[in-house]
């Protein structure tokens, strides 16, 4: 899969052909365009475009760059509502490629663009905007760069953009705060909702932080707060979730049965491919291949996971292959300017193997998550603001989903962060995995509950009760 050998030459061809004779500075714009993808199934009415907006503000020389943008239109539109913005995660991710699929949800639809509008946008260096800060051949994940190469693959494209004229001081939050607000003003919409997932609720702290004018309410599903440590206690954080669903699998009797002592067994595993490569079935994986697998499993498959450890404890690396083969999933260079800009800078690389000593699970990301703050040494992303790492102190209405389960964002931040938001409701999902929205329609309906009135409690009676087993897949 491979393209690390010409990733500087398709850096280069990606990087702002479309750019190089764009008009200069001027004043945010909408552009109407063709949507992209297939919308033939979809039943809703969706307009798409571009919002034309500076690359650095205030600098009367610099290009112009497209923030792609879907607007959904609401299916039964109920007067009073303002749209909802919608704020992927990632960083590095996208709203609108997937967002057809979206579209044809039925657990989806039950709450979006139900009764508001709901605009979609594809923030600043990913997705379908233009520049795409893509790197082909080199892959990463939330712990970081899976090799050096991967590593060495990242700061070249990164260094071939620059080398293009682009400024990777202005692709992170506080910019995508203001190209919200650009898009609210071309719109003319007085108020609007916002609906983050993930680093999208990063996105929103900013917006909160730097740019609330007209925001009305929040809504943060699986939260990660500013003063949080990407890399520092992550790796114990992937831990954490992992013992957490083990232990549920320990109360289960039929989970307790067919797979006894988990923990321990996968911590000798742990500690056998932390010694070396381990070639099985003819192809050869590094304890960075298994630890990005753990990460991204307790992430989002917590009701598998007991059986997929199971496998590889018995030396079937099924579940670690079928990730390795699909983790190039971001756009890696609007990932890095994010954590380069806003995270790793007031993060230390020797912190990050502190308090791993003696966990084996812990220990598998350190590395990858060490090459984090590598490639972030290697770049210019321009000054860093202390700002970016304070809490969030707020007045807006903001409703936080956290999910018991959760290696990325633990309950533990949004119990902490939402100190500062004044009159904020916080709910944790029992059970529940990273996105807490996908599997909870409870927490469906407390969003669109919520957005008709944040004044009012969500409710919280259709919520599991804190000891409820979990359900877990054995076939």
């Amino acid at each position: 899969m491979s393209r690390l050998s010409w990733i500087t030459a398709a850096a280069g061809a990606l990087a702002l052909t479309a750019l190089a004779g764009c008009a200069q500075a001027g004043a945010p714009r909408f552009e109407r365009t063709a949507c992209a993808g297939d919308y033939k199934d979809v039943d809703l009415k969706v307009d798409c475009g571009a919002l034309i907006v500076d690359e650095t503000r205030g600098d009367p020389k610099t290009r112009r760059i497209k923030v792609a943008v879907a607007i959904v239109r609401a299916a039964q539109p109920k007067a009073g509502l303002p749209p909802v913005v919608y704020l992927h995660g990632g960083p590095g991710g996208s709203a609108l490629k997937g967002l057809p699929r979206l579209l044809k949800s039925k657990t989806s639809r039950e709450f979006v663009a139900a009764d508001q509008d709901w605009i979609f946008i594809d923030q600043r260096g990913g997705g379908l905007s233009d520049p795409n800060l893509d790197c082909p051949g080199a892959t990463l994940t939330d712990a970081g760069p899976p090799s050096q190469k991967d590593a060495g693959g990242i700061v070249a494209c990164l260094k071939a953009f620059q080398a293009k004229g682009v400024n990777l001081s202005r692709y992170n939050a506080v910019e995508v705060a203001q190209d919200v607000q650009d898009l609210r003003q071309v719109l003319k919409l007085p108020l609007i909702d916002l609906y983050g997932g993930s680093y999208g609720t990063r996105i929103e702290a900013a917006i909160q932080t730097h740019a609330p004018q007209g925001v009305r309410a929040v809504v943060q599903d699986s939260p990660w707060p500013p003063e949080a440590d990407w890399t520092v206690g992550g790796p114990a954080m992937v831990s954490s979730s992992i013992d957490i669903v083990m232990a549920k699998c320990a109360v289960v009797a039929e989970c307790a049965k067919r797979y006894p002592d988990l923990k321990a067994k996968l911590a000798v595993v742990a500690e056998r491919w932390l010694a070396g490569p381990q070639t099985i079935g003819g192809k050869t994986y590094t304890a960075d291949d298994l630890g990005g697998y753990l990460m991204d499993a307790s992430y989002f498959t917590a009701g598998v996971l007991p059986r997929d450890l199971w496998k590889i404890i018995q030396g079937d690396v099924s579940p670690v292959e079928g990730f390795v083969e699909s983790r190039d999933y971001y756009s890696e260079g609007q990932f890095m300017t994010h954590l380069c800009k806003e995270e790793i800078p007031f993060e230390n690389r020797a912190d990050v193997a502190k308090g791993t000593e003696n966990d084996p699970v812990a220990r598998l990301m350190v590395v990858s998550m060490q090459r984090i703050h590598d490639v972030c040494k290697a770049i210019d992303v321009g000054a860093i603001s202390p700002v970016e790492q304070q809490p969030v102190k707020t007045a807006i209405p903001t409703l936080f989903l956290a999910a018991e389960i959760d290696p990325g964002c633990p309950p533990e931040l949004t119990k902490a962060a939402s100190k500062g938001y004044q009159g904020s409701q916080v709910v944790i999902v029992t059970n529940a995995t990273h996105g807490v929205s996908r599997n909870s329609p409870c927490a469906r309906q407390a969003i669109r509950n919520f957005f008709q009135d944040p004044t009012k409690p969500v409710d919280r009676s259709c919520l599991p009760a804190a000891d409820t087993p979990m359900t877990f897949t054995y076939e």
